[in-house]
């Protein structure tokens, strides 16, 4: 009963702070507002530690990187199958969002105060190369220490990670300090945390108390269609994987061990923490150790198809509410492509994806404080999206063997 506390006492005390935050809305209405600046406290902490918090993770991510030269092959085929699967992820999960419509045509017009000015949601007519460019840079180095312009600021800390990273002995003080870093804006993020109930929980009840009940069911069925989603895809999508990469004997192997690796995921929610058992029972299925120990702990930070879906989720969840089409194309790839790029840069703790959110809010245009509406969805698909995450890994690792070792690799292990 202590370690299930342990692993699920931040879930616990902020669905409980949701759930009171919740009810209080719906009881006391618009009066509710007294208690905003509490979860304006919350948001303004978060904002404050974003900028160091993207930096660091990423350039130390990748400054940490490197013995990637000598993995030849089994990288190259891992980092494919990781973008294929990802791909393919993020296309059920926006086939899942038209097909169930788990998200309601909310009338905004009442959350305009607490969301801002909305009209950069729209964005401007520009080029798509100017849009790109804007996307990607800025005109100036002072400017990727704004929220409002994360995507350059990730380019930047790619660049720091792989500049430290191919320097050799002379930038190992300063790979140590960007590693140092990421340690230290990491526990700033989680002393905030401990806040995280209260601060989330004032600012649902402003929501709701605003939408009223409208909002609580769109999220109770975006949390549903996700459920439908990781089962389909933890059953059917995976053994298919299986399949493709040995046939029934590769299939046997998977669900005679995958046991074990679901039940870590599930029940410590940290794709990390379950990279030990993930490593074990993959060796199990019969992949060899130098992929296993490449593909496992790799796919932990990068590969993410659960994270995927809910960017394709969290998106279109913002698409609908500031009543933005998600059944045109040029959206529908645009929602697809950000889905995928967000599940690429979520970090394997739980709780990582306040990077992914800001993202997602700074590439549309839509105004940060619209940022908790998504957090919240982080929060209530956290656990089926650490199963999906985590568990992929060991068919993505049957995948690499199968490119790397031939389609007779099981028989190896006879």
């Amino acid at each position: 009963m202590s370690r299930f506390w342990r692993n699920y006492r931040g879930t616990i005390l902020l669905f409980l702070g949701l759930i009171l935050g919740g009810l209080a809305g719906v009881i006391w209405g618009k009066q509710v507002e007294v208690v905003k600046p509490f979860g304006d406290l919350f948001l303004n902490l978060m904002y404050m530690v974003l900028i160091p918090l993207v930096f660091f993770s990423i350039s130390a991510a990748i400054a940490s990187m490197t013995e990637m030269k000598r993995l030849g092959k089994i990288l190259i085929t891992a980092l494919i199958v990781f973008v294929v699967t990802a791909l393919i992820s993020a296309v059920i999960g926006y086939l899942a969002v038209l097909l169930f419509h788990p998200i309601n045509n909310v009338d905004m017009a009442s959350l305009k105060h607490l969301m801002g000015n909305v009209k950069g949601a729209t964005g401007s007519h520009t080029s798509g190369l100017e849009q790109l460019v804007n996307t990607f840079t800025v005109d100036d180095f002072s400017k990727i220490l704004s929220k409002n312009h994360m995507l350059p600021l990730i380019v930047v800390a790619i660049f720091t990670g792989i500049a430290t990273s191919t320097s050799g002995s002379a930038a190992r003080p300063f790979a140590k300090v960007l590693i140092a870093g990421n340690v230290v804006t990491m526990k700033i993020v989680k002393y905030i945390m401990y806040y995280a109930p209260i601060g989330l929980g004032c600012f649902f009840a402003t929501v709701i108390g605003n939408l009223g009940s409208e909002m609580i069911s769109t999220y109770v069925r975006t949390w549903l269609v996700y459920l439908v989603y990781a089962a389909f895809y933890f059953v059917v999508v995976m053994s298919c994987y299986a399949l493709i990469a040995g046939g029934k004997p590769a299939l046997k192997a998977f669900w005679r061990n995958i046991g074990v690796p679901a039940i870590t995921a599930i029940a410590t929610s940290s794709s990390a923490a379950t990279i030990p058992a993930n490593l074990a029972y993959t060796k199990k299925m019969g992949v060899s150790s130098d992929i296993a120990d490449t593909v496992v702990p790799l796919g932990a930070n990068v590969h993410k198809d659960g994270s995927v879906v809910g960017g394709v989720l969290k998106t279109t969840f913002l698409f609908v509410l500031f009543n933005r089409s998600i059944t045109s194309l040029q959206n529908a790839l645009l929602i697809i492509g950000v889905g995928f790029l967000v599940g690429m840069v979520m970090s394997a703790i739980p709780g990582g994806g306040f990077v992914a959110e800001a993202v997602i809010i700074t590439i549309f245009g839509f105004p940060m404080s619209a940022l908790p509406l998504i957090l919240i969805i982080s929060e209530i698909i956290d656990i089926p999206a650490t199963l999906i995450n985590s568990s992929s890994n060991t068919t993505a690792s049957m995948l690499v063997t199968r490119v790397v070792e031939g389609k007779n690799w099981l028989d190896k292990v006879k």
